[in-house]
């Protein structure tokens, strides 16, 4: 049994890229919260938040968090709300090492610029003020969260990966 790897933190700090190349480097699978939720849905994440609401879609991923949480060997990118609940965490704490992928608001919003008409929470007139509140709330849930925390702001996602790597490995030891 290989121990999961969870990558949690704010969106825009490279879940997702950073859990494939993961994956990849271990030749384990790869799952995404938030594409299993489309997958199971049908619908995308925007459209889940515009019909149902926030509320909704958070039951949807304690759901999904309960699900995959039980797979083996597996690289878990989680949305950047996972932390909301403590379920969750406990959750993905059987079977799994969490990484905070942890990055500066500057850097994120850089990160998110291309794509914040996908991200519901961020759609308003000053995303980056959105930005700012929503990381000064889940700050101190990511920290108690995580196993390890992971500065991205100066790092590519490969370099990322590869300091995961190291810890996972030595972890294994």
């Amino acid at each position: 049994m290989r121990e999961n790897i969870v990558l949690i933190g704010f969106m825009g700090t490279g879940k997702t890229t950073v859990g494939r190349l993961l994956a990849k480097k271990f030749n384990m699978k790869f799952i995404d919260s938030d594409d299993e939720i489309i997958r199971k849905t049908g619908m995308s994440i925007n459209k889940i938040f515009e019909k149902y609401g926030e509320e909704y879609f958070r039951n949807l991923e304690k759901i999904v968090i309960e699900e995959i949480s039980k797979l083996d060997g597996c690289v878990i990118a989680t949305g950047g709300g996972v932390v909301k609940d403590k379920r969750n965490i406990l959750n993905l704490k059987k079977k799994g090492l969490i990484f905070h992928l942890n990055g500066s608001v500057s850097k994120i919003k850089e990160n998110l610029e291309s794509e914040i008409h996908k991200r519901p929470l961020l759609n308003c007139d000053n995303y980056y003020e959105k930005i700012k509140l929503l990381l000064e709330e889940r700050r101190e849930l990511y920290k108690r969260a995580s196993d390890f925390d992971i500065n991205i702001d100066f790092l590519s996602p490969n370099e990322v990966a590869v300091k995961i790597m190291e810890i996972y490995n030595s972890k294994k030891l």
